[in-house]
Order: structure tokens, then sequence, then C-alpha cells
């Protein structure tokens, strides 16, 4: 496999093969502001071994615009989110090609997981970065962008779009709109 120890690393037809059903450490820290919550890797982001590593997730892009970092981060500088109280985790924690090959089963294991990590962790606030997951995790089916009525304990919820590159009903403008919103309640 190519190193990844630096941002110039591509995955190779092999190490995307070898990246199914992997996992991709938490960075998650007690009583984070957000703890920030996607679907699950992508083989991609398995092989690269950081959050939202695929060339064209907005993750990294609205998290700057939205005013959660000073510049953009690349996914090798992850860990410096904990600094400011921001981590990343997933509903579903192994790598699939697609979100489309989980089954229901699979978002409500991955559900108990996380709220294991949440009661663990205290974050004030867990964002989910795709209503349908958070809606297939958690047996929400009417659940709208924003923040939720529900809380994990004394956590609140907020659900974002998910920020894949093929999720084309979100542009770079609501992005901005909708991580500036979190970013504003965190701070409260």
């Amino acid at each position: 496999m190519s190193t990844k120890s630096h941002s110039i690393f591509k995955p190779t037809t092999a190490d995307l093969k070898a990246a199914y059903g992997k996992t991709v450490p938490d960075v998650i820290a007690p009583r984070l502001k957000v703890l920030f919550v996607g679907i699950n890797p992508g083989l991609y982001t398995a092989a690269l071994g950081h959050h939202f590593g695929r060339p064209g997730n907005r993750f990294w892009p609205a998290l700057n615009a939205g005013g959660f970092t000073t510049r953009l981060f690349t996914p090798f500088e992850e860990k410096q989110l904990l600094q400011s109280g921001y981590g990343i985790s997933n509903v579903v924690p192994w790598a699939t090609s697609s979100a489309e090959e989980l089954t229901s089963k699979d978002f409500q294991k991955g559900g108990k997981i996380l709220i294991k990590k949440i009661k663990k962790f205290k974050p004030k606030i867990v964002a989910f970065l795709g209503m349908g997951a958070y809606r297939a995790a958690f047996s929400r089916p009417k659940a709208k962008l924003g923040a939720q009525k529900e809380c994990f304990g004394s956590t609140k919820i907020w659900v974002l779009p998910n920020p894949s590159g093929l999720n084309a009903n979100y542009q770079a403008a609501d992005f901005k709109r909708l991580f500036q919103q979190l970013w504003n309640k965190a701070q409260a």
C-alpha cells in the first residue's frame, strides 16, 4: 500500500478493495461542542484512514465556510478539530462502496453503538451529516434539517445534509448557511 503520511496519497484500486469493511478511528474527546456524525466511511476514506477523505466531499469546505475552522483543513488534519472542541464519528463504522449497501439493521446497530459513545463522551451537540441516516438509525422518519426536539440525554441533536459530492440537492451556499446556523448554536 502507498504511504498515507501526507496529503498526496491516492488509494490504488487494490487499496480500495482492501478497504471494504474497515473502520476509520473516531476523532472524539469528552465534552465536545459538536460531534459530527457521517453515515459511514466510503472506500476511499477507509483506504486513506481519515474522515471525509474523498476529493469532492464538501465536509471540509462546509466546516470552514460555516465558521468551525479558520482555514480549509484537509482530512489529514482531522485531529486538530479536537483543539476547538469538534469531533467526527459515523453512524455505521464500517466502510462500503456506497451507503446504499447498508440495511436498516446496519443503521439500527450503528445507532446503538453511537448512543454508547454519546453517553460516554457527552458532546453538547451531535450533528448528523445525512438526514436519511439519522431517520434510519433512530426511527425518526419525519426528521427535518436543523435542531431536533429529541435529545440523547443532555446532548442536543442537529441534522445537516450529507456533504457527499453526490448530493446535488445542496450547493456550497446551502452548506455555508446550514453549517453557520449550527456554529451559532454551538457557541451559545
